[in-house]
């Protein structure tokens, strides 16, 4: 009886413990990052969270279809949702399969990035390094403006 009880106490605590990585996603594109040094957007204001604008070209502003292709060869990159203006794309680590999100949105000439980790606190700055590296593709691609900046 004592282990049907233990058994069925471990059980529940493990089921009540829900797993950051199997937490539905929803779209958060437009929500700032919270305090957690896990995120970088465009739409922030704060400098620790804070990307520098992605500004389309004429080019850019013609070949989405070219913008989803390109964030889909980032590194451990998987298309989940995509629309006329929008995807979201979950990143997979090698080493111990955290999953991050990226975001991008089209909003007139702009894109709106954004890419957070899905757990812990800090990502050691690996989102800040996808979206600089999704900068640098584009500029390549010749489908944003090259602003010369560091962010």
């Amino acid at each position: 009886m004592k282990i049907i009880g233990f058994i069925t106490a471990l059980s529940g605590l493990i089921s009540g413990c829900a797993d950051p990585q199997s937490t539905p996603w929803q779209r958060q594109i437009d929500t700032p990052c919270d305090n957690k040094s896990h995120c970088v957007s465009t739409l922030e204001q704060r400098a620790k969270f804070k990307l520098a604008p992605f500004t389309l070209t004429a080019k850019g502003i013609q070949k989405w279809s070219d913008i989803v292709a390109i964030a889909q060869t980032l590194p451990g990159a998987k298309l989940i949702e995509q629309d006329d203006h929008y995807f979201h794309i979950e990143v997979r680590s090698a080493v111990f399969g955290f999953i991050d999100d990226f975001e991008v949105k089209q909003q007139a000439q702009q894109l709106q990035v954004r890419s957070i980790s899905r757990s812990g606190y800090s990502d050691f700055g690996v989102n800040r390094k996808r979206a600089q590296q999704f900068r640098t593709l584009l500029i390549d691609q010749q489908l944003i403006h090259d602003t010369s900046t560091s962010n």
